[in-house]
């Protein structure tokens, strides 16, 4: 059923500002450690005192640098800072140095799926270095905020994108990808609780068919993806209640209120030029030579995207299984540890995602922290492929035993617990013949068509011979013998 809101289009555009992971501050020798005691990681230069002199951070560079190669951005070789001015007590110099008319990488896109399963590119206007501010705390006194400064001179990326996005579904999409992306990079952790990885959404409306945008409003302060698109559902919802009654959108800075799902407004929007941007006279131009790119370009790990594509194009995996090994950084890295020990991919995967997530799942453990090694995996993997174990022994029995002591092999846990399938093929059927002797009547309701009976007949062989008999062999003997009855 059609509604009002059907005859519009949403039109949203995001700014993700994410704090790199180098040691030291964007430009000064300050910790960049998160979590310390407050106003520990501060020295004269994020204090802003007279005659201080910022320098570059190299290693924030070649972060810029690994990003824009993996989002096929273009490099400006040749970039200078700026001041961007405003006043904010969080902000002790006054002014922040930032990127205005040289950006450090342009262009490019991130990629994502839309909910029919369609395949599109978010385009990338820009990408900037700047510094982060301090952070004010209104809920620690009940009269007085409170200043913390260790956050102000952190290294930040800014990436803009353009007002590509449709839905907000697909704004879930791409900040997924965007964070799944930095973490692969290893440029920053992209935890938003923490606020390392923070996002703006630059929402409006217009009429379908309508080429002209609408008047779009900046939404802030969303700490989840999950929030991003509440806010931009609720958002689109209150412009077009208002457009619909008459009334005009306002251009204004909103934050969002997660207990209840709405947004206020805190500004009138501030416009460039309120900003007196200028190129920052205490910091040379920088040149990026085509070395150094290539350099970094020759040295990117392996991303998302590409290992998705080795793992179905040349392993055969499901788009699901490669799904599930590419959505964390730490379980692919695993994984490609673990095909070094087996080409068995199929079930290399089905072991990660099956009882070793389960496994850490039930111990509440990441996986960094999994004493298990790839090689005992490979081990269970080849007792288990070769018939001499049961999957589900190996999973309940050997796994939990190996996840507490890596000096084990998979060949020797299992010998020690008496789990070795080596009844021989005679054997398993003389006590296959005495199974089905004791139970005359089970074996009429068999031949009658209940074929139920052959779990019956399984269970009892699987006892008789102490689970020493490998269950595919079982099987075919009892069916063997069944149908010679």
């Amino acid at each position: 059923m059609s509604s009002v809101y059907d005859k519009y289009e949403l039109v949203v555009g995001l700014e993700v500002h994410m704090q790199l992971q180098t040691k030291s501050k964007a430009y000064s020798s300050d910790s960049n450690q998160y979590g310390s005691l407050p106003n520990t990681n501060v020295n004269p230069i994020t204090l802003g005192h007279p005659g201080t002199l910022p320098r570059v951070n190299k290693k924030s560079i070649e972060y810029a640098i690994r990003l824009a190669v993996a989002c096929d951005m273009q490099v400006n070789r040749n970039v200078y800072f700026a001041r961007k001015n405003y006043f904010y007590a969080d902000l002790p110099k006054g002014y922040q140095i930032t990127q205005d008319k040289t950006p450090i990488c342009t262009g490019g896109y991130i990629p994502i799926k839309t909910e029919d399963g369609k395949e599109i590119k978010i385009n990338i206007t820009r990408a900037h270095l700047e510094e982060d501010a301090g952070k004010s705390m209104h809920d620690q006194d009940p009269f007085d905020t409170l200043i913390d400064l260790n956050r102000a001179g952190v290294p930040l990326i800014e990436v803009v994108s353009e007002p590509d996005i449709r839905s907000s579904k697909d704004a879930y999409s791409y900040l997924t990808e965007l964070r799944k992306l930095i973490r692969y990079l290893g440029i920053c952790d992209g935890n938003m609780e923490e606020g390392s990885m923070r996002c703006d959404a630059n929402v409006s409306v217009r009429l379908k068919g309508a080429e002209k945008f609408g008047t779009r409003c900046e939404v802030k302060n969303m700490n989840s993806i999950r929030n991003v698109q509440r806010a931009i559902d609720y958002e689109m919802k209150r412009q077009i209640d208002i457009i619909e009654a008459g009334g005009v959108i306002v251009q204004e800075t909103r934050s969002f209120d997660a207990a209840n799902g709405t947004t206020f407004s805190l500004r009138s929007k501030e416009l460039a030029h309120d900003y007196r941007y200028f190129p920052e006279p205490d910091l040379q131009p920088l040149e990026i030579s085509l070395e150094e790119i290539e350099k970094i370009k020759n040295s990117m790990p392996a991303l998302p995207n590409q290992l998705f594509k080795k793992y179905t194009a040349e392993f055969g995996l499901s788009e699901y299984d490669a799904t599930m090994l590419t959505n964390e950084k730490e379980i692919a890295m695993w994984y490609e540890s673990l095909i070094q020990h087996t080409t068995n991919y199929k079930s290399a995967c089905n072991w990660l995602i099956g009882p070793i997530k389960a496994y850490l799942n039930e111990n509440a453990i990441h996986i960094d922290d999994f004493k298990a090694t790839p090689s005992q995996i490979a081990g269970i993997i080849t007792l288990v492929e070769g018939g001499k174990i049961s999957a589900s022994a190996a999973a309940e029995k050997i796994l939990p035993i190996l996840a507490t002591d890596a000096s084990k092999t998979a060949q020797q846990v299992a010998e020690e617990l008496n789990l070795i399938q080596d009844a021989g093929e005679d054997e398993i059927k003389n006590m296959a013949r005495e199974v089905l002797a004791a139970w005359p009547d089970k074996v009429e309701n068999y031949k009658k068509g209940n074929k139920g009976m052959l779990g019956l007949f399984m269970g009892e062989l699987m006892k008789k011979t102490g689970g020493k008999a490998n269950p595919k062999v079982a099987s075919a003997i009892i069916q063997e013998l069944l149908n010679e009855a």
